[in-house]
């Protein structure tokens, strides 16, 4: 059983989709990866150890991802992999003067309007060097707009992404459905899966994905390190030119501690559907108490398939940024929404491109349970969230009262 390295009692960690502790497993095995420190290109000695860590975690994390240890390309994080997908098929499809002119002229790109920085930014980046990119609307539950995205594929759509689940509501995506009609029309597409590894099952090879991107601090590894899925016959150009690592498809000396530390945490992903059962129990009966025991509570996209863990919240009339930084005081760790956009005044972008207005979106909080969470956690967090919550109101009203004397 993974266990986390226990917190102080005065701090609990509701914030795991933002990144998750380093599990005790992977902790223990540090030092071993750290002492193996070789470089695994070189083939006397002391290349052997790191070559052989890096050899065992490919095979964990491919078997754990349901694909094949050839289809598995190590980064730094999901970042990496995502740019690394979405610029290099434009590139392979501009550069290769081999592939036939129908191939060349793909250069039309989808993604979903709820997509990570990481996977947005990076195509409005491809808009600006004149690609067209079409933004896949979804609604007020979360769920994407199947009858846009089949209207829009045409044949000279490049690539499609669309992420597997979203980081700030757990909404999940029908990921092989919508690969299905992109493969229908000669696209390839890519999933980021950073969310969903470690909370619900993943097998690329059911899913039919092309590319698939995964980041090893969102599932009980350390940050720096990632991988990306390539299905075999998906080509794309590197992002990274160098040597001759990862068969010539993201340069530069491996890192053997980071990749090593996805491997201990990949040999266990066979306990990841008994966890998720866990872990959906106590978050569902943790809504069930705040919406029947906190006035003007919803759960955005509560109707939808989520992440079992992931659970996003609106409370009228309470700033989310004031109530997260009073649970913070109180001890707890929660957010408004992705980590990679904390410090910015502006609501959030995926409650608004779901249909919430912006106050809905500013009185929004995200939070996200982990394997080690506990129904005592649980329990105490909705009591100190009460507290909070008609503090923040109080005093809302005592200050719209003294606009009026």
């Amino acid at each position: 059983m993974i266990q986390t390295k226990a917190h102080a009692n005065t701090h609990t960690y509701f914030d795991h989709n933002a990144t998750t502790p380093v599990c005790k497993e992977v902790l223990a095995a540090l030092p071993e990866f750290a002492e193996a420190w070789g470089n695994a290109s070189s083939i006397h000695w002391a290349g052997r150890q790191p070559k052989n860590i890096i050899r065992d975690a490919r095979k964990a994390v491919a078997d754990a991802v349901g694909a094949s240890s050839l289809e598995i390309i190590f980064t730094v994080g999901g970042s990496e992999a995502n740019n690394t997908v979405i610029k290099g098929v434009f590139e392979h499809n501009q550069s290769a003067q081999f592939l036939p002119a129908e191939q060349r002229r793909r250069t039309h790109y989808m993604c979903s309007a709820v997509e990570h920085p990481a996977v947005f930014k990076t195509m409005m980046h491809m808009k600006s060097l004149g690609v067209r990119v079409d933004v896949i609307p979804v609604n007020r539950k979360g769920e994407i707009d199947l009858k846009f995205y089949e209207e829009h594929l045409t044949e000279e759509t490049a690539l499609v992404s669309v992420m597997f689940a979203n980081n700030e509501t757990g909404t999940l995506f029908p990921i092989k459905q919508m690969a299905e009609m992109a493969h229908a029309k000669g696209a390839l597409f890519h999933t980021d899966a950073v969310q969903a590894f470690g909370k619900v099952p993943v097998n690329l090879h059911e899913l039919g994905v092309d590319f698939a991107s995964f980041s090893g601090h969102k599932f009980y590894s350390i940050k720096g390190s990632g991988f990306l899925y390539s299905r075999k016959g998906s080509n794309f150009s590197p992002l990274i030119h160098g040597g001759a690592q990862e068969r010539h498809r993201r340069g530069g000396t491996e890192n053997t501690m980071g990749i090593g530390c996805l491997g201990v945490v990949a040999k266990r992903v066979s306990m990841i559907e008994d966890k998720a059962r866990t872990v959906r129990a106590l978050r569902d009966h943790m809504e069930k108490r705040l919406v029947s025991e906190i006035a003007d509570v919803t759960v955005t996209a509560g109707e939808s398939p989520r992440l079992p863990n992931t659970s996003s919240l609106v409370l009228l009339g309470v700033d989310g940024e004031t109530m997260l930084m009073s649970m913070d005081i109180k001890g707890y760790a929660v957010s408004t929404g992705a980590a990679c956009s904390s410090g910015n005044p502006e609501p959030s972008p995926v409650l608004l491109a779901m249909g919430l207005t912006r106050d809905e979106a500013q009185n929004s909080l995200r939070v996200s349970l982990g394997w080690d969470t506990t129904l005592e956690q649980v329990d105490s967090f909705v009591e100190t969230l009460k507290a909070v919550v008609a503090r923040l109101r109080s005093l809302k009203d005592d200050e719209g009262d003294s606009l009026h004397v």
